[in-house]
């Protein structure tokens, strides 16, 4: 018996640890779910109504205080300011500790209210209450297709429209669901296994969180899903009094939009909160501005948002002055030819690389065989170097002992500082790293350009500080008058300018070729290059490369080259949900993200149980030492799966893998 298992028999494993602290919650609203289920509709909703108001009614004194301070700031002196703006963030910090603890007050009255909500609308076609000016507001639109108004009733059906499929309600919360919902009121992440309702455990701390008026954010991966599942679940809120909207629905500072995010409830995808954000701080009037204080997020499927995407930038760029002026289309034909040129070499290179190899293991002389050795893991390097992307090169690495064995080589001349490096890519046009996402010409690939412009100057950089200084002993020795050193500093300026956009332009032309292949990174659709999520292989609409990367490849795949933009606003996922007072997540798959989740978080994971004992059986993990094994072993999966009758989903990371296999 290990240490872990010792541990796990002594003071039981993490999950259960968990089930035993939030047990007693459940066990609460359990016991205020028979006088909940025991009031008409009318009570029902009044309850709510009591239930807001005392929560409300905890953050009140410093929400009235807040005001007064602000309505003193445009008359205090500037540097008076500052103490009022202190005595906001602490008054601010007291109304949110309030509301918390009358959240957790009220939290098994207002978890029995949505589940017997979901439970009327279940066990009866149409669930009769009297209108009120709020359900009168529903009728009005078109799209609320839940909601008739008969005489002083309001009659709410349980089958609506969403996400453009007609459904009838027929869930009800189990006690596992009431569970998650605990978990996610309480700041956490909760790992629910597929199938077990995320969706409606989310209902429970949502309609708990929005009860403060502060707003609740359901963030979601695509904007289908933040469509669909604010008409899905929008009736069970609105039933209740609350406001339910989408953003991905309104286009960006609209004044739909800025109405979405004062609603108690809002839908959207990470990125459309996190671009609003943006804009917000681009805003030149507080009119302008359509999100309020980050309060309460629940993120769905959390580990692709907070982790995969979690340090991709969103970024809001524009157009720069002479956005049009560009070189890319004008050195495209130079970079392919000196491309081609290094493709070749790079195809040599290899086979050289294997028939040395390959003699060095014929060979029963150890003196030549080392040698063979040395001189065919050096041709793998260079070949590696000049083109990283190769897929001979790459399926030649998966052989046993190949990479070792050029990683070996690669730190012999990277040794001291890459003393030795400079023989190593000798024969190179241009050198590739992967690691660093740069491209480098060498002094050859400099010399093989010059020669095909016929300029030995034209991609080289000035010493732009030597000329500089020497202009100046000229003005000091006074051999030039002020007038001729500003002219020529201008001109010498310029000069600098136009070379450095030449050499970079040359930069991101040779990265665009070795770097990205289309239908791999990006794909070409009507004429315009879009980019491929490596993670779901999905095409990210509207999303650009930055730094004219993605104009060097509109000038490779020779279709429009878009003006050059500049950033405006910039910020990453991650540090956009860390603004929220209270986040939680939902995931099939979080506890192998556990320790990323608290380190850069503090968001601790929950494992939730299952309704019904799991019939699926999880196997251990296979590891083989190259993709050919573990190929074959997939394929041999699948043909014993066949012969016995069963269906077979092969996932795999990209669409490559999926059509060799």
């Amino acid at each position: 018996m290990n240490f872990n298992k010792i541990l796990k028999a002594l003071f039981g494993d993490k999950s259960s640890r968990d089930m035993k602290l939030i047990q007693p919650f459940v066990d609460k609203v359990k016991e205020a779910y028979p006088e909940i289920k025991a009031l008409s509709n009318d009570e029902l909703r009044a309850k709510t109504k009591e239930i807001q108001k005392y929560v409300q009614d905890a953050g009140k004194e410093q929400r009235d205080k807040i005001a007064e301070l602000r309505a003193k700031i445009e008359d205090t002196p500037i540097d008076e300011r500052e103490e009022i703006f202190n005595q906001i963030d602490k008054l601010d910090k007291e109304a949110l500790d309030n509301y918390e603890k009358a959240l957790n007050e009220v939290m098994p009255v207002a978890f029995s209210i949505v589940k017997d909500t979901a439970r009327r609308f279940a066990e009866n076609e149409e669930t009769i209450v009297t209108a009120t000016d709020f359900d009168r507001e529903l009728v009005a639109d078109p799209t609320k297709d839940f909601i008739t108004i008969d005489g002083d009733n309001a009659i709410y059906h349980n089958h609506w429209t969403a996400g453009g499929n007609d459904l009838k309600w027929e869930m009800v919360h189990y006690d596992v669901q009431i569970f998650g919902g605990v978990v996610l009121h309480q700041g956490k992440i909760a790992e629910m296994a597929t199938g077990e309702g995320k969706t409606l455990v989310a209902t429970l701390p949502v309609f708990l969180n929005a009860l403060t008026g502060n707003g609740v954010h359901v963030v979601t991966v695509n904007d289908y899903l933040a469509k669909r599942d604010s008409e899905w679940m929008g009736p069970l809120y609105m039933f209740n009094g609350l406001s339910v909207d989408c953003i991905d629905k309104h286009q960006p500072n609209s004044p739909a939009r800025r109405k979405a995010y004062q609603a108690d409830i809002t839908f959207g995808t990470n990125n459309e909160f996190g671009f609003d954000y943006l804009r917000d701080n681009m805003a030149v009037s507080p009119a302008d501005l359509v999100q309020r204080q980050h309060n309460y997020a629940i993120v769905d499927e959390v580990d692709s948002v907070l982790i995969d995407d979690a340090r991709t930038p969103l970024i809001i760029s524009g157009p720069v002055p002479k956005g049009d002026d560009q070189m890319f289309e004008e050195y495209q034909p130079l970079v392919q030819s000196l491309y081609e040129v290094q493709r070749k070499q790079a195809t040599e290179l290899l086979s050289e690389a294997r028939h040395k190899l390959a003699e060095a293991q014929k060979t029963n002389d150890k003196s030549a065989a080392q040698k063979l050795q040395e001189e065919g893991f050096l041709a793998l390097y260079r070949s590696f170097k000049a083109l990283p992307k190769n897929k001979a090169l790459i399926k030649y690495l998966s052989e046993d002992g190949i990479k070792a064995g050029m990683l070996k080589t690669e730190e012999y001349y990277m040794a001291n500082n890459n003393r030795e490096m400079p023989k190593a890519i000798e024969p190179l046009y241009f050198v590739t790293d992967e690691k660093m996402n740069s491209c480098d010409l060498t002094d050859k690939g400099t010399a093989w350009l010059a020669n095909k412009v016929n300029d030995n100057q034209l991609f080289v950089l000035p010493d732009i500080t030597t000329e500089l200084s020497v202009l100046e002993k000229q003005k000091d020795d006074k051999l030039i008058d002020e007038q001729t050193y500003i002219d020529q500093k201008d001109a010498l300026m310029a000069h600098y300018g136009v070379q450095s956009e030449r050499v970079h332009t040359l930069q991101q032309l040779l990265k665009a070729y070795t770097m990205f292949n289309k239908d791999d990174e990006y794909v070409v659709l009507n004429g315009e290059v879009k980019i491929v999520d490596e993670q779901t292989g999905r095409i990210m609409e509207g999303r650009r490369w930055s730094d004219g990367l993605h104009q060097a490849v509109e000038a490779k795949e020779h279709v429009k080259v878009e003006a050059a933009t500049q950033t405006f606003a910039t910020i990453t996922l991650q540090n956009y949900f860390r603004m929220y007072h209270k986040l939680a997540g939902m995931t099939g798959t979080a506890s192998t993200e556990a320790g990323e989740f608290w380190d850069i978080y503090k968001l601790d994971v929950v494992e939730i149980p299952t309704n019904r004992p799991i019939l699926r059986k999880d196997m251990e993990d296979r590891v083989y030492k190259t993709a050919r094994e573990k190929y074959a072993a997939v394929i041999d999966e699948v043909e014993a799966m066949r012969n016995q009758g069963r269906p077979c989903l092969v996932g795999t990371t990209s669409v490559e893998i999926s059509e060799l296999l």
